[in-house]
């Protein structure tokens, strides 16, 4: 009588591979900084009124891919700003490459990657109608929300690819330790952050920093929506407060959602310190600029939460193994 050996399942050869290479986690912090950045770049448009330094889209001008010397400063600014859309490509398509091989086994590192690719082109359609309504300040401010989605969705990719890194390491990730109240402490972070920019947009499509001489203005009193725009921002230091509190008083929260907190902390200090600055001062160019730079780090922080506190341990391919060999 023979013994029936267990099956052993065979492993595709990408398997044996891991699944956050060095290069993939690279791109994945490519990404988020060059999201940013593309933001920040776009702001220097905006603050010396070359928006419409290329007044057409997706020319330069109706003859003209590229910006001519007569266009001057304004041209090679706005003209510049559409080069880096080509950078954000190559990192997208790079990322989506590298992690192309991970469909199956970490479907949704994919989804992310795909999702930063798809964005682009749809960023690239609102910029050409914003400038075909001559920066509309609607048009302007939803193109500003959506590169505050593709902030918040680089974070999640940055996030989830260190996450999977660390399982294949053997580095022990301990759950997040957040019960009811701080899971919705991290919801209503994640909310008053999403309206605070939103205002915020309102508020830069109200002021003088235009994209050119010409755009069209919110017809707003600038001190009420500056106020309206406070608002939520009171109520999400409130929620910060409370949730660090609370963070730090129970024993089982984990240390990296308590960075993550104190990271948050910080940066809606100094955004909130630069906003009143700036309002105080007459929104000089600088402060406007570091405010961009703020708003996209504030998202990122208020995304880093929310993802620490929904966080779910990653088993590396050997412990899957080994749960499927117990079984």
């Amino acid at each position: 009588m023979t013994t029936q050996q267990p099956a052993v399942a065979d492993h595709p050869a990408e398997d044996d591979r891991p699944a956050v290479t060095p290069a993939v986690r690279a791109l994945a912090i490519a990404s988020l900084v060059s999201e940013i950045g593309i933001v920040v770049t776009g702001g220097a448009v905006r603050l010396t009124a070359s928006g419409l330094g290329c007044p057409t889209w997706p020319r330069c001008t109706a003859d003209s891919f590229i910006s001519t010397p007569e266009m001057g400063v304004h041209g090679v600014i706005e003209f510049g700003n559409r080069l880096l859309t080509f950078v954000l490509t190559a990192v997208a398509i790079a990322t989506l490459v590298g992690v192309w091989r991970l469909r199956r086994r970490q479907p949704m590192i994919f989804r992310l990657a795909v999702g930063l690719l798809a964005g682009i082109p749809a960023q690239a359609v609102i910029g050409g109608i914003s400038v075909w309504m001559n920066l509309n300040p609607w048009i302007v401010g939803l193109h500003f929300i959506v590169s505050a989605v593709m902030v918040a969705t680089a974070t999640v990719l940055v996030k989830r690819t260190g996450r999977v890194r660390d399982a294949e390491r053997g580095v022990a990730r301990p759950a997040s330790g957040a019960g009811r109240t701080l899971r919705q402490l991290a919801v209503a972070i994640a909310v008053f952050t999403g309206i605070a920019v939103y205002l915020g947009t309102i508020v830069t499509g109200t002021g003088p920093h235009a994209g050119d001489h010409g755009a069209i203005r919110h017809p707003f009193d600038p001190d009420i929506v500056t106020r309206l725009h406070a608002f939520p921002v009171y109520l999400l230091v409130a929620s910060l407060v409370i949730a660090t509190v609370l963070a730090f008083r129970r024993p089982e929260v984990s240390p990296r959602l308590r960075r993550a907190l104190l990271i948050a902390d910080a940066v809606t200090v100094l955004q909130a310190a630069i906003g009143f600055t700036q309002h105080f001062t007459g929104l000089p160019v600088l402060l406007v600029a570091l405010h961009m730079l703020g708003a996209c780090l504030a998202v990122a922080a208020a995304t880093n939460i929310v993802d620490e506190v929904r966080a779910r341990p990653v088993r590396s391919p050997v412990q899957r193994d080994t749960a499927l060999s117990t079984r």
